[in-house]
């Protein structure tokens, strides 16, 4: 895991801190996508809530990792595929939230339908968010 967590450190031109080989560790042992306060738990307290903010902040404009929302308003995080890199994400997946246990899910076989725009108008991002029951709490 070590040498993976280098390697995307070495490809986004990042240099290797505690907190960013830390929180990709969670990254890579979770999956389905985290919050902040469970990164936080994660990392012991090792971090102040300002690290792990700027770090993800980091992931995010490197294309590392990218956002979820959910019904309450909070957002979650989940690593990106490969292909994702600085301002450009390719992860035009659905992403799941159960019901019953919270877990937030990349349904990466799943894809978001083309959207068909009246003239004049562009599309930025389209998220999709589906909710119900993972296969664990079913």
């Amino acid at each position: 895991m070590q040498d993976r967590i280098h390697d995307i450190l070495k490809r986004n031109q990042l240099s290797v801190t505690g907190s960013r080989v830390k929180i990709l560790e969670l990254f890579l042992g979770q999956q389905g996508a985290l919050a902040h306060a469970d990164i936080e738990k994660g990392t012991d307290e090792k971090f102040d809530r300002v690290t792990v903010y700027r770090t993800l902040q980091v992931f995010l404009n490197k294309g590392i990792i990218h956002t979820i929302p959910t019904s309450d308003n909070s957002i979650r995080y989940a690593l990106c595929k490969e292909e994702c890199s600085e301002g450009h994400h390719h992860d035009n997946h659905v992403h799941f939230v159960c019901d019953s246990c919270g877990n937030t899910i990349c349904l990466e076989e799943v894809s978001i339908p083309s959207i068909q725009l009246p003239k004049g108008y562009s599309i930025k991002q389209v998220e999709m968010v589906v909710s119900g029951k993972c296969k664990t709490c079913k």
